[in-house]
């Protein structure tokens, strides 16, 4: 008898309910894909491209949108003799500087085994190779940049690509930019002269609403899932707890698909409301834990001082008496304090990452401050520390009091 055994009863296709998979036509993103193609009608008339950048959270159909249209404008060029089209695409996640995207280009452009180090390069030969792959390249280039925001301030290719014809450098090639981000303040903490050479078409989207995410579901599904496998109202509740929580289509398509193997791990033919519950604490969990895993050891023990305040029903609660927690903390596991400027930051830190969220109270003369609480399901918190943390004795005696107050 085989080990692993093939299970279809919940599934006709699961991969449809992936982040690769590409739907034939993109759902709740009409007014969003009028306005991304005005921005990208200049190409198909042959002239130099927009600049165009894209703001919006995680999962509600930047990229998505983008591998569309861009699939769609590569397939109608062919049209026309006097347009040659390229598309690059780049995600910038890794990469924390132009330097390294622009190395990162130029290896796309170059043949295996012609690729230059990553390092050793003044950055302006990295810009002059780049230059050189493009215009060998030759017509209309467009870069995609995808999580753009990661470069931080080390923003010199959105300065340099733009003007690259003005200044000499690119003569057969025109090129454009598409920045796709999640920080709608990114543009403001570019330096001027890029925000002037730049000229960008901007384009927003919002959060997606429960109904519209109902819709992305329904369409999916259709695919994903088998027929009457699904009880009714599942759908809503993915909807509705993905509205409520981020409007991320993504988020909504997890909870479907992990809602869905957790009535197949349990031999059930059915998703029931109550799958989605369980996927919905493992989610929370997961992200949870991704998020500690980029905190450091403090970063971690300030995130388990909001913890053991919230099973004593104290939060929100100001820095200051987090402070004292985190102090407390720190004297058990024998780790030296750090100042409460530096745990201020790391509150910080954790609001970034959507694990606690704050409130602003502002005072009058004594100044403003803020109030932080958990942004995630108690339960959710303290186990993803109890795996990560070798505090057993304290997690558990936080446990015991969230126990007596009656904190799930």
């Amino acid at each position: 008898m085989p080990r692993f055994e093939r299970k279809q009863n919940i599934f006709r296709n699961k991969d449809a309910l992936g982040e690769s998979y590409q739907p034939e036509r993109i759902e709740e993103r009409d007014e969003e894909i009028e306005a991304y193609m005005d921005a990208l009608q200049p190409i198909i008339d042959g002239w130099e491209p927009n600049n165009i950048f894209l703001y919006g959270n995680t999962g509600v159909g930047k990229t998505a949108v983008t591998e569309y249209l861009l699939d769609v404008l590569q397939e109608d060029v062919t049209e026309y003799d006097d347009v040659d089209l390229s598309v690059l695409s780049v995600n910038c996640k890794t990469l924390n500087s132009s330097y390294q995207v622009a190395i990162e280009l130029v290896n796309t452009l170059r043949p295996d085994g012609a690729e230059i180090s990553t390092t050793g390069y003044p950055q302006q030969t990295v810009f002059k190779k780049l230059y050189s792959e493009l215009e060998a390249l030759g017509g209309t280039v467009v870069i995609v940049l995808d999580e753009i925001d990661s470069i931080g301030d080390r923003d010199e290719l959105l300065y340099e690509l733009p003007r690259a014809r003005s200044n000499g450098y690119l003569e057969a090639t025109k090129v454009g930019l598409i920045g796709i981000s999640n920080d709608f303040k990114f543009r403001e903490q570019l330096d001027p002269r890029v925000q002037d050479t730049l000229c960008e078409r901007e384009l927003q989207f919002p959060p997606y609403e429960a109904d519209e995410l109902t819709n992305i579901l329904e369409s999916r599904a259709e695919v994903a899932i088998a027929e009457d496998a699904c009880e009714t109202g599942v759908l809503n509740l993915c909807a509705a707890l993905a509205a409520r929580d981020s409007g991320s289509a993504r988020q909504a398509l997890d909870l479907l698909r992990l809602a869905g193997e957790v009535a197949e791990n349990n031999d059930d033919e059915i998703i029931r409301e109550d799958h989605v519950d369980q996927a919905r604490s493992k989610l929370e969990q997961e992200r949870v834990e991704e998020g500690m895993r980029e905190l450091t050891t403090h970063g971690r023990l300030a995130l388990l001082a909001v913890v053991s305040k919230a099973a004593k029903e104290s939060t929100p609660c100001r820095t200051r008496e987090l402070y004292q927690e985190y102090e407390t903390l720190c004297e058990s596991s024998g780790t030296d304090s750090l100042a409460q400027r530096s745990v201020h930051n790391h509150l910080s830190d954790l609001r970034m990452l959507g694990i606690l969220s704050a409130k602003e109270n502002r005072s009058g003369s004594r100044g403003n401050y803020y109030s932080y609480e958990l942004d995630v399901p108690f339960s959710s918190a303290v186990d993803a520390m109890a795996d990560v943390l070798y505090l057993d004795d304290e997690i558990e005696t936080i446990r015991d009091i969230a126990r007596m107050n009656g904190v799930a």
